[in-house]
């Protein structure tokens, strides 16, 4: 259904009749909610306890992804340094906290290190000392599913294992993924059926690493290199980096899925790594806590602000529907990253156990971006928050009419 014709039907439905008191009602029915619509001029068009702060729930990346636009810039490349320790034969990956180590991208750095003439290596090292050791996001289950899955210095595809089970053997889900010793250990754990299954490593962040050193072994005997089934952990040596690799992903390619698939991976990994940097010290969520909501009230005027993780799985996290929206009018350069939820509508949603929140832009009939948050502390189904996202369309182009 293309735009326009979506717009015509909203205002057959509408009764080419709402008003913002109409609109307030509608989502006061809900209770316990908050909103506030600003248009593109900074005007209040709609507004309901728009400076109660609520759980903002997934909303939360929106505040995770300004914060690393607005410090790396969107040609950002995140990179990983390798070393090769001629002693002992070993080569080191000082981990950077790329969260975007996907098998695709071990291909590609194992096919450079080839090209620089590495033939063969009797061990891996991990120097895995920017993040501290198992850290617990705030408000994440200890579950095997991939929304759970640990942020780690080092990872590969997202600490997550995609495996099935064909002709009862376990195999990779993935054909550009080989299955190796540790995933397939802990498939044996699981209950597998012909359908895949995709898990996170576990709680342990030395599992994750594991997996990683195991999984870059495995690309490098692709390209023909030989590798031995040592991995060792510790400082990389005092020596020049044998190869760095720059992710070829930039960071607003590495933001547009975390905010369509609302990947939580993604999102603790870069609030890790902006805290480290901005401490020079590991990474950990103290530290997170205390560096988003000092930029954010450095950066906003922010008096109260609590924000305990950067993914939006605790309930401690609170904002207000002003406070996104102040949020929204800065991440504008960049809202070309929000995916398109309903024709018109450009947000994040978010959703916990009774709390549903939906905040971005509406786009009016002028093709103006106007801004907005809805938060309520209830189940509210995301059909129904596209739909009042909506209904503040129609409303903007009922004004956009009438002036």
């Amino acid at each position: 259904m293309s735009y326009r014709i979506y717009v015509i039907l909203l205002l057959l439905v509408f009764s080419l009749n709402v008003t913002a008191n109409q609109l307030i009602g509608s989502i006061a029915e809900l209770q316990d909610a908050g909103v506030l619509l600003v248009d593109k001029q900074g005007k209040t068009v709609v507004s309901l306890q728009a400076e109660r702060a609520f759980i903002p729930a997934s909303t939360t990346k929106l505040v995770t992804a300004w914060l690393a636009l607005n410090h790396w810039g969107e040609d950002h490349h995140f990179k990983t340094d390798f070393y090769l320790d001629d002693a002992t034969n070993t080569l080191w990956v000082k981990g950077g906290g790329d969260p975007f180590l996907v098998s695709e991208e071990l291909v590609i750095l194992a096919s450079n290190l080839k090209q620089l003439g590495l033939q063969n290596i009797d061990a891996i090292g991990l120097d895995v000392t920017l993040f501290q050791p198992d850290l617990k996001v705030p408000g994440a289950s200890a579950t095997n599913n991939p929304y759970d899955a640990v942020p780690t210095a080092i990872a590969a595809n997202f600490n997550t294992i995609a495996i099935k089970k064909v002709a009862a053997k376990i195999v990779s889900a993935e054909t550009q993924t080989p299955l190796t010793p540790f995933a397939e250990g802990l498939a044996r754990q699981q209950q597998l059926s012909k359908r895949t299954l995709r898990i996170n490593t576990g709680a342990s962040s030395h599992n994750a690493e594991r997996y990683f050193a195991e999984l870059l072994a495995a690309v490098l005997r692709q390209q023909g290199v030989i590798v031995a089934e040592q991995i060792v952990w510790g400082k990389v040596p005092p020596q020049t980096a044998y190869y760095r690799h720059s992710n070829s992903k930039t960071l607003a390619e590495i933001i547009r899925p975390m905010m369509t698939y609302s990947t939580n991976f993604i999102a603790s990994q870069l609030v890790l790594m902006l805290s480290a940097e901005y401490y020079q010290r590991p990474a950990n969520f103290a530290d997170v806590e205390r560096y988003m909501e000092a930029i954010l009230q450095e950066k906003f005027n922010w008096q109260r602000v609590s924000l305990k993780e950067g993914a939006g799985l605790s309930r401690e996290n609170k904002l207000s529907p002003k406070q996104l929206v102040q949020l929204l009018e800065a991440f504008r350069p960049w809202k070309y990253l929000l995916p398109e939820v309903a024709p018109g509508i450009y947000a994040k949603s978010g959703t916990l156990n009774k709390v549903s929140t939906l905040a971005g832009y509406a786009v009016d009939s002028n093709q103006q971006w106007n801004a907005f948050a809805l938060m309520m502390q209830q189940s509210v189904s995301l059909w129904r928050r596209n739909q009042i996202a909506s209904e503040i369309m129609l409303l903007l182009h009922e004004q956009t009419k009438n002036n």
